[in-house]
């Protein structure tokens, strides 16, 4: 680690882990029938497919089943947070009081562990060394706002966090597509219709 700030996220942190989670994306979220799902399901009820040990019985078929969006969602590991770190293991079948508090925090942790693995990822970028400060201070703030309680998660304003972030990241990203030689224009935020 380079000095300057505190230490970095343990990247495997930022993975999926099914089987530390409480099936979280097959309940709290909702889908709707599309190219992507199946069937349309409201946000809070769990996926006809939800077995009772929280995993999917259909998740060697998804794609043939018509589920393509299970099989690309990533939730960078805000699953397993969320049922372990924020409700300490207890489970929204069990503990059936913590459901609607358990199913509003997971879309703000994911968003969370989201913009933590994008800070993660824009620290193993050598040409980016000189926000990399910067990065590790917003990275230590996310992790710290990731381990608040259901209700200070839940309160977090998630958009106004990634504008301080997103100027990081952006000028991580510059800084080493500076190294590419030939590189096109620059069209970000650009009209490009028609």
């Amino acid at each position: 680690m380079t000095s300057g700030g505190p230490a970095a996220v343990n990247r495997e942190d930022l993975r999926a882990d099914c089987s530390a989670c409480f099936g979280l994306c097959c309940v709290a979220l909702s889908f709707a029938r599309s190219a992507d799902f199946a069937r349309d399901k409201p946000a809070g009820r769990a996926c006809g497919h939800l077995r009772d040990d929280f995993g999917c019985g259909i998740h060697a078929r998804l794609r043939d089943e018509g589920y393509r969006g299970c099989t690309v969602f990533d939730c960078f590991g805000a699953g397993q947070k969320v049922s372990q770190v924020t409700f300490g293991g207890t489970d929204w079948r069990r503990s059936p009081e913590s459901a609607q508090a358990m199913f509003a925090v997971f879309p703000v942790m994911r968003q969370l562990h989201e913009l933590l693995a994008y800070t993660a990822e824009a620290l193993e970028l050598p040409a980016a060394r000189p926000v990399h400060r910067e990065l590790r201070r917003a990275l230590a703030r996310i992790e710290e706002l990731t381990r608040g309680d259901a209700d200070s998660v839940v309160a977090l304003d998630v958009n106004a966090l990634r504008g301080e972030v997103n100027p990081l990241l952006l000028r991580a990203s510059e800084l080493t597509r500076a190294r590419v030689p030939g590189r096109g224009k620059d069209h970000r935020g650009a009209d490009l219709v028609g």
